[in-house]
């Protein structure tokens, strides 16, 4: 099986309740119908269920029938999730008639049903921007514990067999914190190893702090974060498999790794690869993608106590249905 056939796999495996607020949206509605067909998880669709049967009956869908469908203006869950968002945001200055208003949105009422229990992910973005896809979900569900910061990873498939799992590695942050610190590169580091776990299943993750400086081969400031950023998150996870700082090749290449980081349990092993920056990863990442026809999947979003993913508003209906999957086996992680 392919990697993405796996994590399908998985996900049948174990259902799990995933929202998808951007009910009105046809691709989205689309792969909600497809998920449904194929037992991939139990889906939760937010509006009102005449408009949602009215749009799947013209897209001519035939499953939507078997979701379940929350309208938040009439839902008798709605109170409940008033007064949630009311106590959790009312020492930020929110009113009861503010979180009265904020509820019907669906972005905001897809994270209260997670945060209540009643789902275990959510998943925009065909519609919403980034920025409308996180803000409810750290206002309400939250970083996890230890996590100051959310950041994304991409799963990276690619026809050099020799490098990573098969070809398969996973390399955060590509999407979401500019410029971490040596704390927060730590914490990427941790969360893109619970990733590879997780969605990728790989049963050790082997994490490379990606620098242009091999064990002091250069001095910088950018390399000093790194090589913090190792010794911290060492500390945070002491059963984490991790070396830094080390170049790309030094991280991929037995031969290369052996000369430049003799010792080393990653160099010339690493599966996953963290890098210093934003800037870096997000130029990374599409430079294999197009140069090498590497297949990009993601980003996945991490960090957050349940999962919460973005989709780019160009996605396609499959890109949303491998989504779902991809959801829900972070979510069986998160409980």
């Amino acid at each position: 099986m392919t990697l993405m056939e796996q994590i399908i796999a998985r996900a049948k495996s174990c259902k799990q309740r995933i929202v998808l607020p951007e009910s009105l949206e046809e691709r989205t509605l689309t792969a909600a119908d497809r998920a449904l067909a194929d037992n991939l998880a139990d889906i939760i669709l937010i509006g009102a269920q005449g408009e949602i049967f009215a749009l799947a009956d013209k897209l001519g869908l035939k499953n939507i029938g078997k979701a379940t469908i929350i309208d938040p203006t009439t839902s008798e869950r709605t109170e409940t999730y008033v007064q949630l968002l009311y106590n959790l945001r009312k020492n930020k200055g929110m009113t009861e008639e503010e979180a009265r208003k904020k509820v019907l949105d669906p972005l905001y009422y897809g994270c209260l049903i997670i945060k209540n229990g009643d789902a275990d992910g959510q998943i925009s973005g065909a519609l919403s921007t980034t920025g409308d896809t996180l803000r409810p979900a750290l206002q309400i569900i939250k970083c996890a514990p230890g996590v100051s910061c959310v950041s994304g990873a991409m799963l990276m498939i690619t026809p050099a067999k020799q490098y990573g799992e098969d070809g398969v590695l996973v390399m955060g942050d590509v999407a979401v914190t500019p410029m971490p610190d040596a704390n927060q590169l730590a914490q990427i580091a941790i969360c893109t190893a619970q990733t590879a776990k997780s969605v990728a299943g790989f049963a050790e993750p082997r994490v490379a702090m990606l620098s242009f400086s091999t064990k002091g081969s250069a001095s910088h400031e950018v390399v000093d974060k790194v090589v913090e950023a190792t010794k911290i998150a060492k500390e945070k996870d002491p059963s984490l498999h991790i070396d830094g700082e080390l170049q790309a090749d030094a991280a991929l290449v037995p031969s290369v790794g052996a000369k430049k980081a003799p010792g080393s349990d990653i160099a010339g092993k690493a599966n996953v690869l963290v890098v210093p920056c934003l800037e870096v990863g997000n130029i990374a990442y599409k430079l294999v993608q197009r140069l090498a026809g590497a297949e990009a999947i993601g980003p996945i979003l991490q960090g957050i106590a349940r999962p919460v993913n973005d989709l780019s508003r160009g996605c396609s209906v499959d890109d949303i249905y491998k989504m779902v999957a991809i959801t829900a086996c972070q979510a069986m992680d998160a409980k």
